[in-house]
Protein backbone atom coordinates (compact mmCIF):
# COMPACT_ATOMS: atom_id res chain seq x y z
CA UNK A 1 0.00 0.00 0.00
CA UNK A 2 1.37 3.39 -0.97
CA UNK A 3 1.61 5.27 2.30
CA UNK A 4 2.67 8.43 0.48
CA UNK A 5 -0.90 8.98 -0.70
CA UNK A 6 -1.53 10.18 2.83
CA UNK A 7 0.29 13.37 3.77
CA UNK A 8 0.86 13.57 7.52
CA UNK A 9 1.57 17.16 8.24
CA UNK A 10 3.48 16.42 11.42
CA UNK A 11 6.21 15.28 9.01
CA UNK A 12 5.67 18.02 6.47
CA UNK A 13 6.33 20.86 8.84
CA UNK A 14 9.88 19.59 9.39
CA UNK A 15 10.61 19.40 5.67
CA UNK A 16 13.16 21.90 4.37
CA UNK A 17 11.04 23.63 1.69
CA UNK A 18 10.83 20.85 0.81
CA UNK A 19 -3.05 0.91 -1.87
CA UNK A 20 -4.11 -0.46 -2.66
CA UNK A 21 -6.72 -3.21 -2.76
CA UNK A 22 -8.87 -4.12 -5.73
CA UNK A 23 -11.95 -1.97 -6.28
CA UNK A 24 -14.00 -5.13 -6.68
CA UNK A 25 -13.03 -6.46 -3.30
CA UNK A 26 -15.85 -6.97 -0.83
CA UNK A 27 -15.13 -4.31 1.75
CA UNK A 28 -17.34 -6.09 4.26
CA UNK A 29 -14.58 -8.65 4.66
CA UNK A 30 -11.97 -6.49 6.31
CA UNK A 31 -8.65 -8.28 5.96
CA UNK A 32 -5.11 -7.09 5.35
CA UNK A 33 -3.82 -3.86 6.84
CA UNK A 34 -6.86 -3.60 9.12
CA UNK A 35 -7.40 -4.47 12.72
CA UNK A 36 -10.07 -3.89 15.28
CA UNK A 37 -9.28 -0.65 17.10
CA UNK A 38 -9.21 -1.37 20.81
CA UNK A 39 -7.87 2.00 21.93
CA UNK A 40 -8.49 5.54 20.85
CA UNK A 41 -5.40 7.05 19.11
CA UNK A 42 -4.06 10.20 20.74
CA UNK A 43 -4.80 12.26 17.62
CA UNK A 44 -8.46 11.25 17.64
CA UNK A 45 -11.25 13.23 19.32
CA UNK A 46 -13.15 11.76 22.23
CA UNK A 47 -15.65 10.17 19.87
CA UNK A 48 -13.23 8.00 17.92
CA UNK A 49 -15.54 7.74 14.88
CA UNK A 50 -15.96 11.48 14.28
CA UNK A 51 -13.02 11.52 11.90
CA UNK A 52 -14.02 8.25 10.21
CA UNK A 53 -17.56 9.48 9.67
CA UNK A 54 -16.25 12.70 8.15
CA UNK A 55 -13.93 10.81 5.80
CA UNK A 56 -16.64 8.44 4.69
CA UNK A 57 -19.24 11.21 4.27
CA UNK A 58 -16.90 13.32 2.17
CA UNK A 59 -15.71 10.51 -0.08
CA UNK A 60 -19.25 9.16 -0.47
CA UNK A 61 -20.47 12.61 -1.51
CA UNK A 62 -17.91 14.22 -3.81
CA UNK A 63 -15.11 11.79 -4.71
CA UNK A 64 -14.50 11.64 -8.46
CA UNK A 65 -14.04 7.87 -8.48
CA UNK A 66 -16.91 7.02 -6.15
CA UNK A 67 -18.40 4.59 -8.67
CA UNK A 68 -15.12 2.62 -8.69
CA UNK A 69 -15.18 1.93 -4.93
CA UNK A 70 -18.00 -0.49 -3.96
CA UNK A 71 -17.95 0.58 -0.30
CA UNK A 72 -18.87 4.13 -1.32
CA UNK A 73 -22.13 3.10 -2.99
CA UNK A 74 -25.15 4.76 -1.38
CA UNK A 75 -26.81 1.38 -0.79
CA UNK A 76 -23.72 -0.46 0.38
CA UNK A 77 -24.78 -0.62 4.04
CA UNK A 78 -28.10 -2.14 5.01
CA UNK A 79 -28.17 -0.30 8.31
CA UNK A 80 -26.38 2.41 10.28
CA UNK A 81 -25.11 -0.28 12.63
CA UNK A 82 -23.45 -2.08 9.72
CA UNK A 83 -21.77 1.18 8.68
CA UNK A 84 -20.50 1.75 12.23
CA UNK A 85 -19.09 -1.77 12.36
CA UNK A 86 -17.32 -1.11 9.06
CA UNK A 87 -15.73 2.14 10.29
CA UNK A 88 -14.67 0.59 13.61
CA UNK A 89 -12.55 -1.99 11.81
CA UNK A 90 -9.92 0.49 10.67
CA UNK A 91 -6.92 1.12 12.87
CA UNK A 92 -6.49 4.73 11.79
CA UNK A 93 -8.19 7.44 9.71
CA UNK A 94 -5.44 7.20 7.11
CA UNK A 95 -6.04 3.46 6.78
CA UNK A 96 -9.73 4.10 6.07
CA UNK A 97 -8.94 6.90 3.62
CA UNK A 98 -6.55 4.76 1.61
CA UNK A 99 -9.04 1.90 1.45
CA UNK A 100 -11.66 4.27 0.03
CA UNK A 101 -9.37 5.42 -2.77
CA UNK A 102 -9.73 3.92 -6.24
CA UNK A 103 -6.81 2.08 -7.80
CA UNK A 104 -6.30 4.75 -10.46
CA UNK A 105 -6.03 7.55 -7.88
CA UNK A 106 -2.42 8.64 -7.23
CA UNK A 107 -3.15 12.10 -5.93
CA UNK A 108 -5.88 12.33 -3.25
CA UNK A 109 -4.58 12.77 0.27
CA UNK A 110 -5.63 13.12 3.89
CA UNK A 111 -4.55 16.06 6.05
CA UNK A 112 -4.00 15.23 9.70
CA UNK A 113 -3.95 18.83 10.92
CA UNK A 114 -5.06 21.57 8.55
CA UNK A 115 -3.76 24.23 10.96
CA UNK A 116 -0.23 23.25 9.98
CA UNK A 117 -0.81 23.34 6.25
CA UNK A 118 2.04 25.06 4.46
CA UNK A 119 -0.17 26.89 2.00
CA UNK A 120 1.10 28.73 -1.03
CA UNK A 121 1.85 32.22 0.21
CA UNK A 122 4.21 35.13 -0.17
CA UNK A 123 6.60 33.69 2.40
CA UNK A 124 7.87 30.12 2.46
CA UNK A 125 9.82 28.38 5.16
CA UNK A 126 12.79 26.24 4.24
CA UNK A 127 16.37 26.33 3.02
CA UNK A 128 15.44 27.66 -0.42
CA UNK A 129 17.28 24.84 -2.18
CA UNK A 130 15.15 22.79 -4.57
CA UNK A 131 16.80 19.58 -5.66
CA UNK A 132 16.31 16.32 -7.47
CA UNK A 133 17.40 12.87 -6.32
CA UNK A 134 18.77 10.15 -8.60
CA UNK A 135 20.04 6.62 -8.13
CA UNK A 136 23.44 5.49 -9.33
CA UNK A 137 25.90 2.64 -8.90
CA UNK A 138 25.83 -0.94 -10.09
CA UNK A 139 22.85 -1.91 -7.95
CA UNK A 140 21.10 1.48 -7.93
CA UNK A 141 21.05 1.76 -4.14
CA UNK A 142 23.30 4.82 -3.94
CA UNK A 143 21.61 8.20 -4.34
CA UNK A 144 22.89 11.65 -5.19
CA UNK A 145 21.16 14.99 -5.10
CA UNK A 146 21.47 17.75 -7.67
CA UNK A 147 20.46 21.36 -7.19
CA UNK A 148 17.75 22.49 -9.59
CA UNK A 149 16.86 25.87 -8.23
CA UNK A 150 18.01 28.31 -5.55
CA UNK A 151 15.33 30.69 -4.35
CA UNK A 152 16.35 34.28 -3.63
CA UNK A 153 16.77 35.63 -0.10
CA UNK A 154 17.09 32.11 1.30
CA UNK A 155 19.75 30.29 3.30
CA UNK A 156 20.85 28.42 0.18
CA UNK A 157 21.30 31.66 -1.74
CA UNK A 158 23.28 33.22 1.11
CA UNK A 159 25.54 30.17 1.39
CA UNK A 160 26.43 30.16 -2.31
CA UNK A 161 24.48 27.10 -3.41
CA UNK A 162 24.16 27.04 -7.21
CA UNK A 163 22.05 25.20 -9.76
CA UNK A 164 23.90 22.12 -10.97
CA UNK A 165 25.72 21.35 -7.73
CA UNK A 166 25.90 17.64 -6.87
CA UNK A 167 25.80 16.24 -3.34
CA UNK A 168 25.97 12.70 -1.99
CA UNK A 169 25.88 13.25 1.78
CA UNK A 170 23.56 14.93 4.24
CA UNK A 171 25.00 15.59 7.70
CA UNK A 172 27.89 13.32 6.77
CA UNK A 173 25.68 10.33 5.97
CA UNK A 174 25.73 8.96 2.44
CA UNK A 175 22.39 9.07 0.64
CA UNK A 176 20.90 5.68 -0.22
CA UNK A 177 17.61 4.35 -1.51
CA UNK A 178 16.65 3.40 2.05
CA UNK A 179 17.46 6.67 3.83
CA UNK A 180 17.06 9.54 1.36
CA UNK A 181 13.47 10.29 2.42
CA UNK A 182 14.35 10.76 6.07
CA UNK A 183 17.55 12.68 5.36
CA UNK A 184 15.93 14.96 2.79
CA UNK A 185 13.24 16.00 5.28
CA UNK A 186 15.62 17.45 7.86
CA UNK A 187 15.15 21.13 8.71
CA UNK A 188 18.76 22.16 9.25
CA UNK A 189 21.48 20.14 7.57
CA UNK A 190 24.74 20.16 5.68
CA UNK A 191 25.32 18.79 2.21
CA UNK A 192 28.55 17.11 1.14
CA UNK A 193 29.38 18.09 -2.42
CA UNK A 194 30.50 15.76 -5.18
CA UNK A 195 31.17 15.84 -8.90
CA UNK A 196 30.43 13.57 -11.83
CA UNK A 197 33.68 12.48 -13.48
CA UNK A 198 32.90 10.37 -16.53
CA UNK A 199 30.97 7.38 -15.24
CA UNK A 200 32.03 7.95 -11.65
CA UNK A 201 30.67 10.17 -8.90
CA UNK A 202 33.54 11.50 -6.85
CA UNK A 203 33.04 13.06 -3.43
CA UNK A 204 34.58 16.46 -2.76
CA UNK A 205 36.02 17.73 0.49
CA UNK A 206 33.48 20.53 0.75
CA UNK A 207 30.28 20.87 2.76
CA UNK A 208 27.65 23.61 2.93
CA UNK A 209 25.45 24.07 6.01
CA UNK A 210 21.87 25.18 5.40
CA UNK A 211 19.26 26.52 7.79
CA UNK A 212 15.50 26.80 7.61
CA UNK A 213 14.13 30.32 7.40
CA UNK A 214 11.44 32.47 5.79
CA UNK A 215 11.97 33.88 2.32
CA UNK A 216 10.02 35.28 -0.63
CA UNK A 217 8.49 32.69 -2.91
CA UNK A 218 7.28 34.48 -6.04
CA UNK A 219 6.61 31.69 -8.57
CA UNK A 220 7.36 34.10 -11.44
CA UNK A 221 11.00 33.24 -11.06
CA UNK A 222 12.40 34.64 -14.29
CA UNK A 223 10.76 36.86 -16.89
CA UNK A 224 13.08 38.22 -19.55
CA UNK A 225 13.14 39.26 -23.17
CA UNK A 226 15.69 37.71 -25.51
CA UNK A 227 16.78 39.12 -28.85
CA UNK A 228 16.81 36.18 -31.26
CA UNK A 229 17.83 37.14 -34.81
CA UNK A 230 15.94 40.39 -34.52
CA UNK A 231 12.88 38.80 -32.93
CA UNK A 232 11.70 39.63 -29.41
CA UNK A 233 11.32 36.31 -27.55
CA UNK A 234 9.76 36.28 -24.10
CA UNK A 235 11.07 33.72 -21.60
CA UNK A 236 9.08 32.94 -18.45
CA UNK A 237 10.19 30.51 -15.77
CA UNK A 238 7.03 29.78 -13.76
CA UNK A 239 7.30 27.59 -10.67
CA UNK A 240 3.67 27.10 -9.52
CA UNK A 241 0.14 28.24 -10.33
CA UNK A 242 -0.13 30.25 -7.15
CA UNK A 243 -3.21 32.46 -7.12
CA UNK A 244 -1.59 34.86 -4.64
CA UNK A 245 0.74 35.98 -7.43
CA UNK A 246 -1.73 36.41 -10.30
CA UNK A 247 -0.98 40.14 -10.41
CA UNK A 248 2.76 39.47 -10.71
CA UNK A 249 2.14 36.95 -13.48
CA UNK A 250 -0.07 39.41 -15.34
CA UNK A 251 2.57 42.13 -14.87
CA UNK A 252 5.18 39.91 -16.55
CA UNK A 253 2.90 39.66 -19.57
CA UNK A 254 2.45 43.42 -19.52
CA UNK A 255 6.21 43.69 -19.96
CA UNK A 256 6.17 41.12 -22.77
CA UNK A 257 3.30 42.90 -24.47
CA UNK A 258 4.94 46.31 -24.18
CA UNK A 259 8.14 44.95 -25.71
CA UNK A 260 6.23 43.44 -28.63
CA UNK A 261 7.37 39.84 -28.15
CA UNK A 262 6.59 37.63 -31.12
CA UNK A 263 7.34 34.30 -29.43
CA UNK A 264 7.05 32.95 -25.88
CA UNK A 265 9.01 30.19 -24.18
CA UNK A 266 7.06 29.06 -21.10
CA UNK A 267 9.31 27.11 -18.76
CA UNK A 268 7.22 24.73 -16.63
CA UNK A 269 9.92 22.13 -16.05
CA UNK A 270 9.45 21.97 -12.26
CA UNK A 271 5.91 23.30 -12.05
CA UNK A 272 3.72 20.72 -10.30
CA UNK A 273 0.44 22.63 -10.71
CA UNK A 274 -1.90 24.71 -8.60
CA UNK A 275 -5.00 26.79 -9.27
CA UNK A 276 -7.26 25.93 -12.22
CA UNK A 277 -8.36 29.57 -12.45
CA UNK A 278 -4.75 30.77 -12.62
CA UNK A 279 -4.02 28.25 -15.38
CA UNK A 280 -7.07 29.42 -17.31
CA UNK A 281 -5.93 33.03 -16.99
CA UNK A 282 -2.38 32.19 -18.05
CA UNK A 283 -3.79 30.60 -21.19
CA UNK A 284 -5.64 33.87 -21.88
CA UNK A 285 -2.41 35.85 -21.35
CA UNK A 286 -0.66 33.72 -23.96
CA UNK A 287 -3.54 34.12 -26.42
CA UNK A 288 -6.37 36.64 -25.97
CA UNK A 289 -8.12 36.01 -29.28
CA UNK A 290 -10.33 33.26 -27.82
CA UNK A 291 -12.14 35.20 -25.08
CA UNK A 292 -15.14 33.34 -23.64
CA UNK A 293 -14.41 30.19 -25.62
CA UNK A 294 -13.97 26.86 -23.81
CA UNK A 295 -10.53 26.22 -22.36
CA UNK A 296 -11.38 23.28 -20.07
CA UNK A 297 -14.39 21.02 -19.50
CA UNK A 298 -15.06 19.46 -16.10
CA UNK A 299 -16.40 15.97 -15.42
CA UNK A 300 -17.51 15.13 -11.86
CA UNK A 301 -18.97 12.02 -10.26
CA UNK A 302 -22.52 11.09 -11.27
CA UNK A 303 -24.21 13.03 -8.47
CA UNK A 304 -22.44 16.34 -9.12
CA UNK A 305 -22.37 15.91 -12.89
CA UNK A 306 -26.14 15.44 -12.99
CA UNK A 307 -26.66 18.44 -10.70
CA UNK A 308 -24.56 20.73 -12.90
CA UNK A 309 -26.04 19.47 -16.17
CA UNK A 310 -29.57 20.06 -14.91
CA UNK A 311 -29.04 23.30 -13.00
CA UNK A 312 -25.92 25.05 -14.24
CA UNK A 313 -24.36 23.45 -17.35
CA UNK A 314 -22.08 26.44 -17.89
CA UNK A 315 -20.46 25.58 -14.57
CA UNK A 316 -18.81 22.62 -16.29
CA UNK A 317 -16.93 24.94 -18.65
CA UNK A 318 -13.86 26.99 -17.84
CA UNK A 319 -13.62 29.69 -20.51
CA UNK A 320 -10.79 32.00 -21.51
CA UNK A 321 -11.18 35.10 -19.34
CA UNK A 322 -10.53 38.78 -19.97
CA UNK A 323 -9.78 39.60 -16.32
CA UNK A 324 -7.84 37.87 -13.57
CA UNK A 325 -9.75 37.11 -10.36
CA UNK A 326 -8.91 40.50 -8.85
CA UNK A 327 -10.69 42.26 -11.71
CA UNK A 328 -7.51 43.49 -13.42
CA UNK A 329 -7.62 43.20 -17.19
CA UNK A 330 -5.54 40.39 -18.64
CA UNK A 331 -2.46 41.39 -20.64
CA UNK A 332 -2.75 39.16 -23.70
CA UNK A 333 -0.08 38.50 -26.35
CA UNK A 334 -2.45 37.09 -29.02
CA UNK A 335 0.10 34.45 -29.98
CA UNK A 336 -0.57 31.62 -32.40
CA UNK A 337 2.14 29.40 -30.96
CA UNK A 338 3.94 28.86 -27.66
CA UNK A 339 6.98 26.82 -26.63
CA UNK A 340 6.55 24.86 -23.39
CA UNK A 341 9.51 23.30 -21.57
CA UNK A 342 8.80 20.28 -19.36
CA UNK A 343 10.29 17.46 -17.31
CA UNK A 344 8.75 14.44 -15.62
CA UNK A 345 7.91 16.77 -12.71
CA UNK A 346 5.65 18.93 -14.88
CA UNK A 347 2.13 18.11 -13.72
CA UNK A 348 -1.48 19.03 -13.26
CA UNK A 349 -2.25 22.68 -14.07
CA UNK A 350 0.94 22.76 -16.18
CA UNK A 351 -0.37 19.86 -18.25
CA UNK A 352 -3.72 21.67 -18.42
CA UNK A 353 -1.98 24.57 -20.20
CA UNK A 354 -0.62 22.22 -22.87
CA UNK A 355 -3.81 20.20 -23.30
CA UNK A 356 -6.17 23.18 -23.10
CA UNK A 357 -4.27 25.29 -25.65
CA UNK A 358 -3.67 22.45 -28.12
CA UNK A 359 -7.01 22.86 -29.96
CA UNK A 360 -6.37 26.57 -30.47
CA UNK A 361 -2.70 27.26 -31.16
CA UNK A 362 0.52 25.45 -31.98
CA UNK A 363 1.93 24.20 -28.67
CA UNK A 364 5.53 23.16 -29.26
CA UNK A 365 6.35 20.84 -26.37
CA UNK A 366 10.06 20.45 -25.57
CA UNK A 367 11.66 18.33 -22.87
CA UNK A 368 10.47 15.16 -21.19
CA UNK A 369 7.19 13.28 -20.80
CA UNK A 370 5.02 14.94 -18.15
CA UNK A 371 3.51 13.36 -15.01
CA UNK A 372 0.02 12.54 -16.28
CA UNK A 373 -2.36 14.32 -13.90
CA UNK A 374 -5.58 15.56 -15.45
CA UNK A 375 -7.72 15.63 -12.31
CA UNK A 376 -8.40 18.47 -9.88
CA UNK A 377 -9.04 18.30 -6.15
CA UNK A 378 -10.63 20.46 -3.49
CA UNK A 379 -9.99 20.89 0.24
CA UNK A 380 -12.96 19.70 2.30
CA UNK A 381 -13.51 20.04 6.04
CA UNK A 382 -15.82 18.44 8.60
CA UNK A 383 -18.80 20.78 8.28
CA UNK A 384 -22.25 20.45 6.70
CA UNK A 385 -21.08 22.12 3.46
CA UNK A 386 -17.44 20.91 3.72
CA UNK A 387 -16.29 24.51 4.19
CA UNK A 388 -13.66 25.56 6.70
CA UNK A 389 -15.52 28.83 7.27
CA UNK A 390 -18.84 27.19 8.09
CA UNK A 391 -20.48 27.88 11.44
CA UNK A 392 -20.99 24.14 11.67
CA UNK A 393 -17.29 23.26 11.46
CA UNK A 394 -16.47 20.39 13.82
CA UNK A 395 -13.69 21.70 16.06
CA UNK A 396 -13.22 18.41 17.92
CA UNK A 397 -10.54 17.44 15.39
CA UNK A 398 -8.47 19.09 12.67
CA UNK A 399 -8.54 16.55 9.89
CA UNK A 400 -9.26 17.66 6.32
CA UNK A 401 -9.10 15.96 2.94
CA UNK A 402 -7.98 16.87 -0.56
CA UNK A 403 -9.80 14.29 -2.72
CA UNK A 404 -9.91 14.31 -6.50
CA UNK A 405 -13.30 15.71 -7.51
CA UNK A 406 -13.18 16.37 -11.25
CA UNK A 407 -11.49 15.30 -14.44
CA UNK A 408 -10.40 17.91 -16.97
CA UNK A 409 -10.73 17.71 -20.75
CA UNK A 410 -9.95 20.21 -23.45
CA UNK A 411 -12.62 21.48 -25.84
CA UNK A 412 -12.09 18.38 -28.02
CA UNK A 413 -12.69 16.11 -24.99
CA UNK A 414 -9.06 14.99 -24.82
CA UNK A 415 -8.24 13.68 -21.35
CA UNK A 416 -7.03 10.56 -19.51
CA UNK A 417 -3.36 11.01 -20.40
CA UNK A 418 -2.37 8.76 -17.51
CA UNK A 419 1.12 8.21 -18.90
CA UNK A 420 1.75 11.91 -19.36
CA UNK A 421 1.98 14.18 -22.38
CA UNK A 422 4.68 13.29 -24.88
CA UNK A 423 6.94 16.10 -26.09
CA UNK A 424 7.25 17.07 -29.73
CA UNK A 425 10.99 17.36 -29.19
CA UNK A 426 12.28 15.00 -26.51
CA UNK A 427 15.20 16.30 -24.48
CA UNK A 428 15.50 15.18 -20.83
CA UNK A 429 17.55 17.35 -18.50
CA UNK A 430 21.19 16.31 -18.19
CA UNK A 431 22.39 16.59 -14.58
CA UNK A 432 25.95 17.05 -15.88
CA UNK A 433 24.83 20.05 -17.95
CA UNK A 434 21.80 21.69 -16.37
CA UNK A 435 22.79 25.14 -17.53
CA UNK A 436 21.38 28.40 -16.17
CA UNK A 437 17.64 28.96 -16.34
CA UNK A 438 16.89 31.70 -18.88
CA UNK A 439 20.34 31.51 -20.47
CA UNK A 440 20.06 31.04 -24.27
CA UNK A 441 22.63 28.23 -24.01
CA UNK A 442 20.62 26.22 -21.47
CA UNK A 443 19.82 23.03 -23.47
CA UNK A 444 16.00 23.12 -23.43
CA UNK A 445 15.79 26.85 -24.09
CA UNK A 446 18.49 26.57 -26.78
CA UNK A 447 16.39 23.98 -28.62
CA UNK A 448 13.38 26.33 -28.56
CA UNK A 449 15.54 29.18 -29.88
CA UNK A 450 16.89 26.96 -32.66
CA UNK A 451 13.33 26.16 -33.74
CA UNK A 452 12.39 29.86 -33.67
CA UNK A 453 15.39 30.65 -35.86
CA UNK A 454 14.56 27.82 -38.22
CA UNK A 455 17.88 26.13 -37.55
CA UNK A 456 18.36 22.41 -37.66
CA UNK A 457 19.31 21.34 -34.17
CA UNK A 458 20.79 18.01 -33.21
CA UNK A 459 19.54 16.82 -29.86
CA UNK A 460 22.59 16.22 -27.63
CA UNK A 461 23.29 12.91 -25.99
CA UNK A 462 22.05 13.10 -22.43
CA UNK A 463 23.51 11.13 -19.55
CA UNK A 464 20.48 9.98 -17.58
CA UNK A 465 20.08 8.57 -14.09
CA UNK A 466 17.00 7.04 -12.53
CA UNK A 467 15.10 9.77 -10.71
CA UNK A 468 13.89 8.65 -7.29
CA UNK A 469 12.50 11.86 -5.84
CA UNK A 470 12.80 15.59 -5.39
CA UNK A 471 12.60 18.21 -2.69
CA UNK A 472 8.95 19.06 -3.40
CA UNK A 473 7.58 15.55 -3.20
CA UNK A 474 6.23 15.85 0.35
CA UNK A 475 4.80 19.35 0.04
CA UNK A 476 0.99 19.54 0.22
CA UNK A 477 0.82 21.52 -3.03
CA UNK A 478 3.01 19.06 -4.95
CA UNK A 479 1.45 18.06 -8.29
CA UNK A 480 -1.90 19.48 -7.25
CA UNK A 481 -4.52 21.06 -9.48
CA UNK A 482 -7.26 22.47 -7.32
CA UNK A 483 -10.45 24.49 -7.34
CA UNK A 484 -11.65 26.81 -4.60
CA UNK A 485 -13.81 25.29 -1.88
CA UNK A 486 -16.24 28.21 -2.13
CA UNK A 487 -17.21 27.02 -5.61
CA UNK A 488 -18.78 23.83 -4.24
CA UNK A 489 -22.57 23.57 -4.34
CA UNK A 490 -24.58 22.03 -1.52
CA UNK A 491 -26.46 19.10 -3.03
CA UNK A 492 -29.07 17.40 -0.91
Amino acid sequence: MNIYKTYLFSLLTSFAILSCSSDSEDFKNIEENQETATTTPETQPEDKLEVENFIYRGMNDIYLYKAHVPALADDYFESEEEKINFLENFSSPSNLFERLMADQDRFSYLIEDYREMNKMSTNKTGTGMEFGLSAYGSDGTDVFGFVKLVLPNSSAAAKGVERGMIFTRINGTSLTSSNFRSLASLSNFSIGLAEIDGNQIRELDRTISLNTGAFSANPVGEAKILNVSGRKVGYLYYDSFDQDFDEELNAAFSTFKGAGVSDLVLDLRYNGGGSVRTATDLAAMITGQFANQVFMIEEWNEKYQTHFEQNDPERLKNNFNTQIRTGTGINSLNLNRVFVLTTKETASASELIINGLNPYIDVIHIGDVTTGKFQASVAIYDSPDFSKDSNGLNTNHHYAMQPLVLKSSNKNNVSDFVNGLNPDHELPEDVTNLGVLGDPNEPLLKLAIDIIQGNRSSVPNVKTYTRVGNSKMFEPEYQKMYIDNKDLPVIK
